[in-house]
């Protein structure tokens, strides 16, 4: 799990699953799943709406939208305001509460 980015009013994380290493001398099928691990790998997106205390879990489709989003500030710095202002687009789907952060 990585923080992308935390504010006042929105925290966004990034959930990847942790792969191991392989280690020297492993067996052929620990390094069969392992290469089907890295094909495909789950990761979603959590946005938290501090104002609510409210979180939307993005994966799939939804999670490789917001992604190329995210893409687009890394080429492009946005400012607090657009930042906010889409997290915000997104915290309309945002319907259970916060249990741990």
């Amino acid at each position: 799990m990585q923080t992308l980015y935390d504010s006042d009013t929105f925290a966004v994380l990034h959930i990847r699953p942790d792969l191991p290493e392989l280690a020297e001398g492993e067996s052929a099928p620990a390094q069969e799943l392992h290469h089907a691990q890295m094909q495909m790998p789950r990761h979603g997106f959590e946005i938290v709406d501090k104002r609510s205390g409210k979180e939307v879990y993005l994966d799939g489709s939804w999670a490789e939208m917001f992604q190329k989003i995210i893409l687009g500030w890394q080429q492009q710095t946005p400012t607090q305001e657009e930042v906010e202002s889409t997290l915000d687009s997104y915290a309309g789907l945002a319907q259970n509460p916060v249990l741990v952060h």
